[in-house]
């Protein structure tokens, strides 16, 4: 078996922490580098579900996307929700490392397994890294469908192909607009817009879109809002991140036995829908 600092090279070498924002909080929060590692968890949420999960497969390590601790902390007590995943955690030998806008702007990254998810082909990074001299790191993704579609059916084919969520899918433009071209940022993406106008998508699926930055977009051109759930948007990413792993293993001879949750992690578990305006 190898030890857990083999595992944590290989997957920095797939999302090198240096790539990170620099407000980010990747990398590995805890963790024995000389313990061995067979069995590795990948999520989305650092959340103690999922160290529950963990501990059911006996995994030794999970790998998540968001961050535990984010903004920085000053305990780890066992009376706080983030410290008692710590305390489960170290308690029952299980490493936590965390790959967040690393993977987000790899190649492939979050965008590429989103637009994997829905069957749509990447033609380029939204944003590209200008630190990648092939032009294929970057956030978000600029993607063809293989024929044009309605909006509506275009939100349609994101609701069937993404993990169910309270929230599901909403859209915003006209729905018998057709999409041929389509820019796709798995989680928060209203900050995202300029580039999306300027590569000329017919629409843009994301995540966590603001009232003022939706209503001025489609005000400003003809563009369709695809907005799903964050949590939807990114978990295609544990499957895409848990195939490389195991092309990984399969290269060293490691024989690691690699698992994605499927726990639905998303914070809201209950949708109700309006009534009509008065």
């Amino acid at each position: 078996m190898p030890r857990l600092s083999e595992v944590i090279a290989a997957l920095d070498a797939l999302w090198p922490p240096e790539r990170a924002e620099g407000w980010d909080a990747v990398g590995t929060v805890c963790g024995d580098p000389d313990a061995e590692v067979d069995r590795v968890l990948f999520a989305v949420d650092p959340v103690h579900a999922i160290a529950d999960e963990a501990l059911r497969l006996g995994a030794q390590l999970i790998v998540t996307h968001h961050p535990l601790y984010l903004r920085g902390t000053t305990t780890v007590a066992a009376d706080t929700f983030k410290g008692k995943v710590v305390h489960t955690l170290i308690k029952h030998g299980i490493a936590l490392h965390v790959a967040h806008t690393n993977a987000d702007t790899a190649d492939p990254g979050v965008s590429d397994a989103l637009a994997g998810a829905l069957d749509l082909r990447v033609t380029g990074p939204l944003v590209p890294d200008p630190t990648d001299p092939h032009g294929r790191r970057g956030l978000g993704r600029i993607c063809e469908l293989d024929h044009p579609e309605t909006l509506a059916d275009f939100a349609a084919r994101a609701a069937a192909r993404l993990p169910a969520t309270a929230q599901g899918v909403r859209l915003a433009g006209d729905p018998e607009a057709l999409v041929r071209t389509v820019a796709v940022s798995g989680g928060s993406g209203d900050s995202l817009f300029d580039a999306v106008r300027a590569c000329g998508a017919d629409a843009f699926l994301t995540a966590d879109l603001r009232h003022h930055p939706a209503s001025e977009a489609v005000q400003q051109a003809p563009l369709g809002l695809v907005d799903a759930a964050h949590w939807a948007t990114e978990w295609p990413w544990c499957e895409q991140a848990a195939a490389q792993l195991d092309a990984l293993s399969d290269r060293h001879g490691w024989d690691l036995r690699v698992h994605v949750s499927k726990q639905v992690t998303d914070p809201w578990t209950t949708h109700h829908s309006s009534g009509a305006p008065n």
